[in-house]
């Protein structure tokens, strides 16, 4: 009889450390799907695909299913449906069921300040976008008389809310409210162009945001943050580039990989280069890029520090991964101190997310001004309009259209201020 009790205590005490899945949510992207399943524990888990139909299969040892969790999330990304049963004496099987085929992936997250123990499966539809670091990234040369592209990377996403107020304003949600004035901003800019990376709340990796820079042949790369710290006393915005060392390690990291040898770097293609000579181009690369990074970030702290109080009155060097392109000029900048109660509530206001946003643009739009790149229609001629002159006369004076004249500068008629400067293409 003390057999048979000893037995069942045991069984009650394996029964209550087991880990439970506490709830599953799941994050769609343009390039994949994320799913999290919360858990009360670390959990050892395998995960394999199956096919028709297509799903993925993920077995968590020694886990149960809560009795209040909902795993009912169906028909978002490349999710179907989510269905999942007893297996063995303790374990518990999840099949995710599938639109189309994918990969997957998986690795287990540590609690921080919003979530508890989680587990993290990725799924990549196969024949889609390429994962970042897995094949090498087809970047072709830009055309002439093009607008300026900048690349706007709000931080964080999905998953990764980044850093949280103290009244609840989570970092992923203010920086990409940022990140979408700021593009509207550069838009309405002739001659450039924004283009948002995440443009709505899902979760992209490091590199792959670098990766979707390089795609889109920005010739800036802006990653809009905000700070905190234990100290809620602590304010203010800061202005961040690539480290000497952060670029020293990027580079060997570039050389040691052969996908990139099928790359460009600042236009010059790689693949017949030998190892010599491309560690030449792609320090040389390194550098300029560097070297017109701290110009725009001192642009825009400049500007910043007209609006705001600044954490750090010059401009600052790290190593994060989204600083590390080669050859895009790349800055961060940490709007402000989230942690702060006052800063919290400002970068809440959409006045003042504009306040923002413009002095970054007005930072942008100096730089590019003064040193467009070539082939771009800032780089082209420019003409200031004088008392008297019309847009068709100018356009006789040019020899282009007044359309193209439109359509280059914006204008939504052929009105003119004097004093405008209008950019003049090249080729019409």
């Amino acid at each position: 009889m003390r057999s048979c009790a000893f037995i069942l205590f045991l069984a009650l005490t394996s029964l209550a450390q087991a880990a439970e899945l506490r709830g599953l949510r799941i994050w769609p992207s343009p390039d994949g799907t994320r799913v999290v399943f919360d858990l009360s524990a670390p959990v050892r888990h395998k995960t394999f695909r199956m096919h028709d139909p297509e799903r993925v299969v993920i077995d968590l040892s020694g886990t149960r299913r809560a009795r209040k969790a909902s795993l009912a999330a169906r028909d978002r990304g490349l999710v179907r449906r989510v269905r999942s049963g007893r297996r063995g004496e303790g374990d518990l099987r999840v099949v995710l069921d599938l639109k189309k085929e994918a990969r997957a992936s998986s690795f287990l997250l540590e609690p921080n300040s919003s979530y508890g123990h989680r587990l993290v499966v990725d799924l990549e539809p196969l024949g889609g976008k390429v994962a970042a670091g897995k094949e090498p990234v087809a970047v072709s040369l830009p055309s002439r008389d093009r607008d300026v592209v900048v690349a706007i990377d709000p931080g964080h996403g999905g998953e990764d809310p980044g850093a949280t107020g103290a009244g609840g304003t989570r970092e992923k949600d203010v920086v990409l409210a940022i990140a979408a004035r700021l593009k509207k901003l550069i838009d309405a800019e002739p001659g450039m162009r924004a283009e948002l990376i995440r443009d709505g709340d899902y979760y992209l990796s490091l590199r792959r945001r670098i990766d979707k820079a390089r795609r889109l042949h920005a010739d800036l790369f802006i990653s809009i943050h905000a700070d905190a710290f234990r100290d809620r006393r602590v304010r203010g915005a800061s202005v961040y580039v690539l480290s000497r060392r952060g670029a020293s390690s990027e580079a060997a990291r570039w050389l040691a990989e052969s996908e990139n040898a099928a790359d460009y770097i600042g236009g010059v293609p790689l693949d017949d280069k030998d190892e010599v000579l491309r560690s030449v181009l792609l320090d040389l690369s390194q550098t300029a890029t560097l070297e017109a990074s701290i110009d725009i970030a001192a642009e825009v702290l400049r500007r910043l520090n007209r609006i705001s109080s600044m954490h750090k009155r010059e401009v600052q060097h790290a190593g994060f991964v989204v600083l590390k392109s080669p050859d895009i000029p790349s800055i961060l900048v940490e709007t402000a101190f989230i942690s702060n109660p006052t800063e919290e509530k400002n970068l809440r206001k959409p006045a003042y997310q504009t306040r923002l946003a413009r002095a970054i643009m007005e930072g942008v739009r100096h730089y590019f001004q003064h040193r467009p790149p070539p082939g771009t229609l800032l780089a082209s001629r420019r003409h200031r309009v004088v008392p008297g002159e019309t847009l068709s006369g100018i356009a006789r004076r040019y020899q282009v259209s007044t359309s193209e004249l439109r359509r280059v500068n914006r204008l939504r008629d052929e009105k003119l201020r004097i004093g405008e400067t209008l950019i003049i293409p090249v080729d019409s």
